[in-house]
């Protein structure tokens, strides 16, 4: 049964349009790791696609050796050890921090990360609360991508270039960070972990 915070995240961002299974040794694993609440989640809902793949639970384990490279010249770094519990259509990634229970957001296509200062190194006193409030709050628009003009992209990409699978991403090509414009005309549906690992090293050198 669906807690009233998955409840109001169905309600804003629809049904899933994609979904697999998580093994029960995915679950054992972040038992103690990440919030129970989103172990539920993961037991009940699956890994999945929402809004057409504008937003996806994901496996962290998929994720963690990009996610390392992405943050190891950071403060985050040293701040907790940090797992990828969501990501958008456009290569936004939601980390979790084991440690202090705070949420981090990193945009690879604009190479910022958004934490914020002081609260990522001061335990959460209600991580499950929290995971739930994320998810409750949620909607479409939270995970498009606005392009020049401020018009949201992701309706026309998906018409234009089709929808992702789980392992695609819409990317601009050129990268944003190499000089490239955010306009539909610029994007491209891509295999996710080759484009990651390409702005990786064009943001890092």
């Amino acid at each position: 049964m669906r807690d009233e915070y998955f409840e109001l995240f169905i309600d804003n961002m629809g049904e899933a349009t994609s979904r697999r299974e998580v093994p029960a040794s995915s679950i054992d694993k972040y038992r103690g790791v990440l919030p129970d609440r989103l172990l539920t989640y993961w037991q009940q809902e699956g890994w999945a696609g929402y809004a057409g793949g504008r937003f996806w639970t994901v496996d962290p384990d998929e994720y963690t050796p990009l996610l390392r490279e992405w943050i190891k010249r950071s403060e985050l770094a040293d701040i907790d050890d940090y797992h990828v519990i969501g990501r958008t259509g456009f290569g936004t990634f939601y980390l979790w921090g084991q440690r202090y229970h705070r949420k981090v957001t990193v945009s690879c296509a604009d190479n910022w990360v958004l934490a914020m200062k002081g609260e990522v190194q001061t335990p959460n006193p209600d991580p499950d609360r929290s995971l739930g409030v994320f998810f409750a709050m949620a909607e479409p628009d939270d995970f498009d991508f606005e392009d020049s003009e401020e018009n949201h992209l992701f309706e026309r990409a998906v018409q234009t270039l089709g929808p992702l699978s789980e392992s695609e991403m819409y990317g601009f090509v050129p990268a944003l960070i190499a000089g490239g414009q955010a306009r539909i005309e610029s994007l491209e549906k891509l295999d996710m972990s080759v484009h990651l690992v390409l702005l990786h090293q064009l943001s890092h050198g």
